[in-house]
């Protein structure tokens, strides 16, 4: 077993099929199938049964990054310029309410909680500041994914993609700004200008770097013809872009999310099936991603007065981030949706907080407390214990936000529809017959009458026997003196697949395609081959597009 607990396949897979088995239980219950795959990270790991090897967990770092790239990437594809140019004041309002009030509430929470028990004014404000720094933060993989998964469309869930798209930004210029304050407190040997100046880079650095790497993957979505070959240019482009970002020392999240702002913009019509097969791609990436955060939550060996801090950063983070985001909006005049309900939709932590934990104990380890702890080691330890929670609380609270806003079910793709339907919801059932025994001059009759390319031919006992089509007919058009004799029984083809009434639409679709015809006839079913009517890929378009329109 310990072989297995260090096989890096071993993890990949149990992560990829645990995570989708928990997933598909919490749907079952109502729940957002994001927790799945975090149960079945915390069942598998070091909170669990332990049954991967830590070591493995932490040598797939640079995956984790490989995730937050695809996600920053989708992200941006969702921002458009259109978008940002109507609700541009809105999103920065709501951004600066949201970020600094639980920046702010964190701050002197946990500054107040951490004197009380250490006596240490300067080490508790500086705990007190970074704390509040992380709490700005938002998980945009769990809010983007539960957004997803109910298929939300609206001015409130544009809101949501658009915050927790720009939330990381917020996040890093006020954790830089927090910890260098708080190393000046302590009596660290760094300024408040410099911090700045490195942040400005950081940030800077990462829009440039994924706007030049957006010039040159509009230039393959515009130019590359097949469409695998686009996806594997693109995703190659991708991991380039994050190993520079990480060699450069910027944001990841930023960087890709510039890079999906530029395709998106520049080639929004050409861009679309190309982001929809990164999104295809990117599902197992998902997976285990979120697998993986639960793989590495563990919250053993935490004293008591964390419980304490934890229970106030969730409660004023929660609280800082409605009321924020409420304040934003109201101030710009924002939809009624997005005044009630964007708070709701920014309780999830995940990735971007834990990281900078660790990147604050860096900045803040030796430094000692009464007790004997280690500053930096509660900072981690109870950012991890507050991401555990709210990314337990976080997705159904997004959840709810749309659905309170009836945003749900509303971003449905032609896919979608036609997954949902069989072949009798789009089927044309006043199809004239032919008969064996009637003549070729009445079947051109009856096809120059009617809007079809092939007809079902019945026996005398009314089955279908197969199906007469405009290029058998072309054949004859030569000798039309023959038209009287020659019977519809003496030119029938065997219809070269049977579709059934009840069969599932896009498996019929499917047969459609490889077969390379628009209509075939449909049948009671294979039992019973009486037909019913004639499946058309015209009628299918139309009917899917008018359930489309009025889902929006």
């Amino acid at each position: 077993m310990s072989e297995l607990s260090s096989n890096i396949l071993f993890l990949l897979g149990l992560g990829i099929f645990g995570g989708i088995a928990g997933a598909w239980f919490f749907q079952k219950i109502k729940v957002p199938q994001v927790l799945g795959y975090l149960a079945i990270g915390i069942l598998i790991g070091k909170s669990g049964f332990k049954l991967i090897d830590g070591a493995v967990i932490d040598s797939l770092k640079s995956f984790n990054f490989f995730a937050l790239g695809i996600i920053g990437f989708l992200v941006g594809g969702e921002l458009h310029g259109s978008t940002m140019k109507k609700y541009g004041k809105q999103f920065s309002a709501i951004l600066f309410g949201e970020g600094v009030l639980a920046f702010s509430l964190v701050t002197i929470s946990v500054t107040v909680v951490l004197y009380l028990f250490t006596k240490s004014f300067a080490a508790s404000l500086a705990a007190g500041i970074v704390f509040g720094a992380i709490a700005s933060a938002t998980d945009p993989a769990s809010t983007i994914n539960v957004l997803w998964e109910y298929r939300a469309k609206g001015v409130l869930t544009t809101t949501l993609i658009a915050i927790v798209a720009l939330d990381d930004a917020l996040a890093m210029t006020l954790y830089g700004l927090g910890t260098g304050a708080a190393q000046i407190i302590i009596g660290g040997n760094t300024s408040l200008l410099s911090q700045l100046g490195r942040i400005s880079i950081e940030l800077f650095g990462a829009i440039i770097l994924g706007g030049l790497a957006g010039l040159f993957m509009n230039l393959i979505v515009r130019y590359s013809t097949d469409k695998t070959r686009t996806m594997v240019f693109g995703i190659g482009t991708l991991l380039i872009l994050i190993s520079l970002a990480l060699l450069l020392e910027v944001d990841v999240i930023l960087a890709s999310m510039t890079l999906g702002i530029v395709v998106a913009n520049m080639a929004p019509s050409r861009s679309k099936d190309f982001f929809e097969l990164i999104k295809s791609f990117s599902s197992p990436i998902y997976v285990l991603f979120f697998v993986l955060v639960g793989a590495r939550l563990t919250l053993s060996g935490m004293p008591g007065f964390v419980w304490i801090i934890v229970a106030l950063y969730v409660l004023f983070r929660s609280g800082g981030k409605m009321l924020g985001a409420w304040i934003g909006a109201k101030i710009t005049n924002a939809d009624p949706a997005v005044r009630r309900y964007t708070g709701l939709g920014l309780f999830a932590q995940g990735g971007v907080a834990i990281g900078l934990s660790i990147m604050a104990t860096q900045h803040l380890h030796g430094l000692t407390l009464s007790g004997g702890y280690d500053l930096g080691d509660i900072i981690i330890t109870g950012v991890t214990a507050t991401t555990f929670i709210v990314q337990i609380i976080g997705p159904p609270m997004t959840k709810l936000a749309a659905q309170l806003a009836k945003e749900t079910g509303k971003n449905i793709t032609e896919e979608d529809v036609i997954s949902e339907w069989k072949v009798e919801n789009v089927l044309d059932k006043e199809v004239p017959l032919v008969k064996v025994n009637d003549s070729v001059k009445k079947i051109v009759s009856l096809l120059s009458e009617n809007d079809y390319f092939c007809l079902p031919v019945v026996d005398q006992n009314g089955k279908t026997v197969g199906m007469i089509t405009m290029n058998d007919i072309k054949q004859l058009l030569v000798s039309q003196d023959t038209w009287e004799w020659i019977l519809a029984g003496d030119i029938v083809e065997p219809a070269p697949e049977v579709i059934t009434v009840k069969e599932p639409l896009e498996d019929a679709i499917l047969t459609l395609r490889q077969l390379g015809r628009e209509q075939l006839p449909v049948v009671e079913s294979r039992e019973n081959p009486e037909p019913v009517g004639i499946l058309d890929t015209r009628t299918v378009r139309k009917m899917v597009n008018k359930k489309l329109v009025g889902a929006d």
